[in-house]
């Protein structure tokens, strides 16, 4: 996978702060805590590749922070030797939202789950993604709740037998990846834990871009939904799999168009993320998309509040009395019994 992934330092603040004393190592940005996943998990090949990748960034350690909901991948933050903030359920996009506006000087990353993000987190997700928010949200979807041991998830397939479903779900699953391009999302990806070379290459393009991204990254539960993403995987993983490229041929309602992520009409790329059955076992209904959906540029949140917050400072002249007078005698007021 070839993508122009540009100059990493864009998705930092205006006050990037490079890293010093030279290159640095994955080793560097790996903490001493004991890593507690299940054997077998999909979270520790994300692990080790965004371990391996943060380097790369070239940024200071201190100015990195990961941001993490509930669930098994929101332990994350603890195995990154960044800042990092283990938050509350579904909640973490809103506390990011709050770092990035204060802090333009760090690189801010969300780790969520697909209930996480998508059952209570649902509404913190699409207005972090509708106000381009600067920071990368890597959501982790296993179609199952792993944490709580293996109830039904808002991805999990139709008819999906767990604890909270023994005759089957009921629910018609998101596509993540349609509903980010519906919330306008400016970067929408997709990749695959186990596949490193394709996971690293669509993060740093994540990380490159400025504003919000989202990579939906497919993840095995072997605990709870073992098995769930085989049909791309191994040997005859190209079967199933429509690898996106800027200009790739695309197929869907009887017409044929070029793959193009940086089109700033979301139509096509929309329509390429409904190809694939969501709704079933991956791999029956179709080719499942991986790679770059969306790519487009448009100013970010953060850059906008801090330039309206410098605009009012450079608007209040005199001394703190005097402002403090203005204010409060600004806007309606009224004189009471007399």
């Amino acid at each position: 996978m070839s993508i122009d992934i540009g100059t990493p330092s864009l998705r930092t603040g205006t006050e990037l702060v490079p890293a010093a004393d030279g290159p640095q190592t994955g080793k560097e940005f790996t903490s001493d805590q004991e890593v507690r996943w299940c054997p077998g998990c999909g979270d520790y090949a994300v692990l080790k590749a965004v371990q391996s990748f943060l380097p790369d960034l070239g940024l200071r350690r201190e100015n990195i922070v990961f941001v993490s909901g509930i669930g098994c991948s929101s332990r994350f933050p603890y195995y990154l030797d960044t800042y990092g903030m283990h938050s509350i359920h579904g909640r973490a996009p809103s506390i990011a939202t709050g770092i990035a506006t204060a802090r333009a000087d760090l690189n801010v990353w969300v780790v969520t789950g697909d209930g996480d993000a998508l059952s209570i987190g649902g509404n913190h997700l699409i207005h972090a993604l509708r106000r381009n928010v600067n920071m990368t949200i890597l959501l982790f979807n296993n179609r199952i709740y792993g944490l709580t041991k293996g109830q039904y998830s808002p991805t999990s397939e139709v008819g999906k037998v767990t604890k909270t479903s023994p005759m089957g779900s009921l629910d018609h699953p998101f596509n993540p990846i349609s509903l980010a391009l519906g919330a306008e999302a400016t970067f929408v990806a997709r990749t695959i834990d186990s596949d490193r070379k394709h996971l690293t290459a669509v993060l740093s393009a994540a990380a490159a871009h400025r504003g919000t991204s989202l990579v939906e990254i497919y993840q095995n539960c072997p605990i709870f939904n073992d098995g769930a993403f085989d049909a791309i995987k191994g040997p005859e993983a190209d079967t199933h799999l429509l690898r996106l490229e800027p200009g790739t041929e695309v197929t869907a309602g009887g017409r044929t168009w070029a793959h193009d992520p940086t089109a700033a009409d979301p139509a096509d790329q929309f329509a390429v993320s409904r190809l694939g059955d969501t709704a079933g076992p991956l791999g029956l209904g179709g080719p499942i998309p991986i790679g770059i959906f969306r790519q487009v540029e448009r100013p970010t949140y953060d850059d906008l509040a801090r330039a309206q917050v410098d605009q009012s400072k450079a608007a209040v002249e005199g001394t703190p009395t005097e402002r403090l007078t203005r204010l409060i005698n600004a806007g309606d007021t009224w004189n009471v019994g007399g």
